[in-house]
């Protein structure tokens, strides 16, 4: 009983690492997209978070990153939902009208990148607990 439940807590941990890597990602897309603005403090925050992460955690759940980089694309995806084109929205005294690109690009982006992390972590979790696979 007691191997089950040191196994779930591995598990556990290891989920967290992830979704601290995760975060780091996030902050590094957001670098990225805003480059010219706050772009660099997140960039920095990132990296030192990434310093912290790979000092005191598995360096596997690195990984998390790449599916990080996905929050920031589901956002943008969020902010163009009512495009392609022009589109105006009801403010008071008036209206506003901005031009908007299609959302579908940047959700597909971010649908790769969560999968393609959640996947990897996945594979190389299992792969940690149970030990290297033989060649034949």
């Amino acid at each position: 009983m007691d191997d089950i439940r040191g196994d779930r807590q591995v598990r556990t941990a290891d989920w967290g690492w992830f979704l601290a890597w995760l975060l780091v990602g996030a902050c590094g897309g957001i670098g990225l997209a805003a480059l010219l603005t706050v772009g660099a403090a997140f960039l920095v925050l990132a990296a030192v978070a990434a310093v912290l992460l790979l000092r005191r955690g598995p360096r596997r759940a690195a990984v998390g990153a790449v599916s990080g980089l996905a929050l920031p694309l589901f956002y943008l995806a969020y902010l163009n939902r009512g495009g392609p084109g022009e589109v105006c929205r009801a403010v008071a005294g008036g209206q506003t009208c901005t031009e908007e690109y299609t959302p579908v690009p940047f959700l597909v982006a971010g649908a790769l990148l969560l999968a393609a992390g959640l996947v990897i972590h996945v594979r190389t979790g299992r792969r940690a607990r149970t030990g290297p696979v033989p060649r034949t």
